[in-house]
């Protein structure tokens, strides 16, 4: 029999309850009663969690110690109930369900820009090429999320452009959309004793802060200075115990540093709970190619992560590499899609090329435009989930996409043809794809018999 929303919802707030008594030793109990409300969903990430909350010498059963001790109380509940009932266990079986009716992607979250503008001008960031001309409105804002929530997504992810540079307007959608979960990745150079009140009082916003390294490199690209006031807005969030973490791009001048033990201690010694490492990506007219990672240096991040995931209590998800976890490439709205702050619907926050706008159709009709369709259609890219991207790994794939869409570029600076970027990515995938498929064979043996792409052929 399905579980009504509402009773599922009234339940799995009564289990928080009872596991905010003695969290760690509840833990086992509590989920055992998750598991009856949740029915198949997300099966199996929640039979790893039921793993992890097993062994109390796992890194990831102290991360979970922490978040629970260390985070104010009411943000907790909060974010468990919009971020772990209503976004995965209330929101994902309507997505599939409405994936069946409209036969389309459903995401998971959708990522937004507020505004163009930010207070920084870091090199090799599009979004300073854009200037702070383009914003959507609070209303079309608030539109897009209405939307998002009638087809079961509680998750918005701000980029930018500074998305605090409307620091007024997202607290006050995080206020208005009570239910939903709100992460930004931010410079963090706005967050201040106001914003961190702000933050307390609504409870369900998140940032993900930037840092490219240490201060020297830091400050390199974003400007003098900041790495210590990034450093300073970290030491505020940990004083008021609230949530955040870490958005990094690993390059190759970088990527030593960023993956490196000394870095893991000092975001985790600074508060953070999480790191997404982000690869550099080629991205606008005036981009260095010269700064993707050669093969041998993705291949150490590569191992470096999954070696510091064994044993550092934070979580950490690299979003090229850890593309088996998923099934693939995330974007074109089968678990997220973007859109700019001129309305346009982006595939991805690294594609920039749409054939919709916000202000033109609603968030279900751009959902099944030629252009999201046609990532529909060929998801995934490649069996092997070391090759997951149309662009970076599979460039003939997001050419052949936008020609036949008849996409165009969102860039309003200076628009990039597809042709132009695939060139930068040609080079970089034929000199990849063997070490991918080496890698892959190491850790997946049995999927070069089958093709099927799968974990060790699981499923």
């Amino acid at each position: 029999m399905k579980i009504p929303d509402s009773i599922k919802r009234y339940g799995l707030t009564k289990v928080f309850d009872y596991l905010d008594k003695d969290p760690m030793n509840n833990m086992n109990k509590v989920m055992d009663l998750v598991n009856k409300f949740a029915g198949d969903t997300l099966a199996p990430q929640r039979a790893m969690f039921d793993k992890v909350i097993s062994d109390p010498e796992s890194c990831w059963y102290q991360l979970i110690e922490k978040v629970w001790t260390q985070t104010d109380p009411d943000v907790l509940k909060t974010i468990f109930t919009n971020f772990f009932i209503n976004a995965n266990l209330v929101g994902w079986p309507k997505q599939e369900e409405l994936r069946k009716k409209y036969n389309c992607n459903i995401p998971w979250a959708i990522l937004l820009d507020p505004t163009s503008a930010c207070n920084l001008h870091c090199t090799g960031c599009w979004a300073a090429e854009y200037g702070n001309k383009l914003n959507l409105t609070f209303d079309e804002i608030d539109s897009i999320i209405t939307q998002g929530k009638e087809l079961g997504i509680y998750l918005y992810i701000y980029t930018g452009g500074e998305p605090l540079v409307r620091k007024k307007d997202i607290i006050a959608l995080c206020e208005k959309h009570s239910d939903a979960a709100f992460l930004s990745f931010t410079n963090a150079t706005l967050i201040d004793e106001e914003f961190c009140q702000d933050m307390l009082r609504v409870k369900n916003f998140v940032p993900a802060i930037s840092l490219e390294g240490f201060e020297e490199a830091n400050d390199s690209r974003r400007g003098e200075g900041v790495y210590q006031k990034v450093t300073n807005a970290m030491a505020l969030l940990k004083s008021h115990r609230l949530p955040f973490g870490i958005s990094t791009c690993y390059t190759s001048v970088n990527y030593k540093d960023i993956t490196s033990e000394e870095f893991y201690n000092k975001i985790i010694d600074l508060g953070a709970y999480f790191i997404w490492f982000f690869h550099y990506m080629p991205v606008g007219n005036d981009a260095a190619p010269e700064l993707m990672p050669k093969p041998e240096q993705r291949t150490e991040v590569y191992r470096r992560i999954r070696e510091m995931r064994s044993r550092k209590g934070i979580f950490a998800m690299d979003f090229q590499n850890d593309a088996e976890y998923v099934g693939g490439c995330i974007a074109g709205g089968r678990r997220y899609l973007h859109i700019n702050a001129n309305g346009d619907v982006d595939p991805c926050v690294f594609i920039h090329y749409s054939d919709s706008n916000i202000r033109e159709k609603s968030l279900l009709e751009c959902l099944q435009s030629p252009l999201f369709m046609a990532y529909h259609d060929g998801q995934p890219f490649n069996d092997n989930m070391l090759r997951p991207c149309p662009m970076l790994e599979n460039p003939e794939k997001i050419r052949k996409i936008v020609n036949e869409t008849g996409a165009h570029s969102t860039d309003p600076q200076s628009p990039e043809t597809v042709e132009h970027l695939t060139d930068k990515t040609i080079p970089y995938a034929e000199n990849w794809t063997p070490m991918a498929e080496k890698l892959w064979e190491e850790s997946h043996p049995s999927c070069s018999s089958c093709g099927c792409g799968c974990s060790g052929c699981g499923e």
